[in-house]
């Protein structure tokens, strides 16, 4: 039963979107919503990334500092504590990029530095592409070999 507090109207007769752009009667009529001039009351505005309103961009109110050397070379590091673990769970002789990629320690185009942190207690020999001198003279005391790529 349909008394005034609980009037609706019929199903289907109100449709929820708006009809924009299309007449007065709509209540969507005329500036279609987007106000009154301005870029963006324009067909086919887009605002540019970084955009604030005319106001100078974060990214160029920030100082451009540093320095960034394209001929860099980046190196993995590996440190004797870590070749000694190794040497005890896979009973390795001689590591070389090689072993150490198949045991998931640099990837497959890294460089590999060998570096001194760490006691070595295994005579070894090691193939990388760099030494530090710590490491260098840590291996070469227990009777290991060094050899650069």
């Amino acid at each position: 039963m349909s008394t005034l507090h609980n009037l609706t109207p019929a199903k289907g007769s109100v449709k929820d979107r708006k009809r924009i752009a299309r007449g007065q009667g709509s209540g969507y009529g005329g500036t279609s919503t987007r106000g009154h001039k301005g870029a963006k009351s324009r067909s086919g505005y887009s605002k540019k990334i970084g955009f604030e309103g005319g106001q100078m961009p974060l990214q160029r109110r920030v100082p451009k500092f540093g320095f960034k050397n394209i001929n860099r070379v980046e190196y993995k590091a590996i440190n004797l504590d870590i070749i000694q673990s190794l040497i005890d769970r896979k009973n390795v002789t001689e590591i070389t990029p090689e072993v150490l990629r198949e045991n998931g320690l640099v990837s497959r185009n890294e460089l590999v530095k060998v570096l001194g942190r760490g006691e070595l207690t295994a005579k070894i020999n090691v193939t990388a592409h760099k030494f530090s001198a710590s490491a260098k003279e840590a291996i070469e005391n227990k009777g290991g070999n060094c050899s650069e790529i």
